[in-house]
């Protein structure tokens, strides 16, 4: 099979990272369908794109049903599934620990956590049954898979569970020739991250302004993990902002 034979799809693909990895896997070959629950920002990144490459469904993935009908669509579509980039995330508001509500811990976990599980689950349906069998799944583990930022408790929660998703996936997935790796980034350069150059709250209780790296280093860390064949995989891949306050960081 040829890379213009293959198909990704995209979650929370209407801005920021999912959008420009979505650009850089369809410009690597790939055939797209993209998700997320802003059907205006969906039809915005497939603009750019030829329209017989892409299926916008818009979804939220932390509903069964929504994500089910998801996978329905891309099957339906396209007939098969060979990449999956599970990018869809959200946080909390930076309060103190205690002063955080159930509503917002649970928002965050259903939709960071429980919402990759439900579209790895979908990936493994359509994985295991196609012809030929197997593909990959790509975590958006962030940095805060490793190391919190301040008040950032349900984010980094559910980021460190991703690993756990992962490596369980990776090893459930061996028997039917689905590979699964965590990309974990650092300060990349979005609408989501412009507030950084005013100031980031750091460990020692300080505000300053990290740096940053053009987003489109992320899309080529990912097309490079998508591009690999299913015998090879890049289990763990951080990028990041060189200079950003993580290794070390206090």
């Amino acid at each position: 099979m040829t890379t213009s034979d293959k198909i990704a799809l995209v979650t929370g693909a209407g801005s920021g990272i999912g959008r420009a990895c979505a650009l850089a896997l369809h410009g690597a070959g790939f055939k797209l369908a993209l998700t997320g629950r802003r059907a205006e920002a969906l039809q915005a990144t497939a603009a750019e794109l030829p329209p017989a490459d892409v299926l916008v469904h818009p979804a939220d993935v932390s509903d069964e049903a929504q994500v089910s009908a998801l996978f329905d669509a891309v099957q339906a579509r396209f007939g098969r599934l060979d990449l999956l980039f599970n990018n869809a995330g959200t946080g909390a508001p930076p309060v103190p620990l205690e002063d955080l509500s159930l509503k917002a811990w649970r928002r965050v976990v259903d939709v960071n956590l429980t919402g990759a599980f439900l579209c790895t689950q979908g990936a493994f349906r359509l994985m295991k049954a196609q012809d030929p069998q197997g593909g990959r799944i790509i975590n958006n583990g962030s940095i805060s898979a490793h190391a919190p930022r301040p008040r950032s408790v349900a984010y980094t929660a559910t980021k460190h569970a991703i690993t756990g998703l992962t490596k369980s996936a990776s090893l459930d997935g061996r028997t039917y020739g689905i590979a699964c790796g965590q990309i974990d980034i650092g300060n990349a350069a979005t609408e989501m991250t412009a507030a950084m150059a005013g100031g980031v709250p750091q460990a020692d209780g300080s505000l300053k302004p990290e740096p940053m790296m053009d987003v489109a280093a992320v899309a080529q860390a990912a097309v490079f993990m998508a591009g690999l064949p299913l015998e090879a995989n890049v289990q763990f891949m951080t990028v990041m902002a060189t200079q950003m306050p993580y290794i070390g960081r206090g």
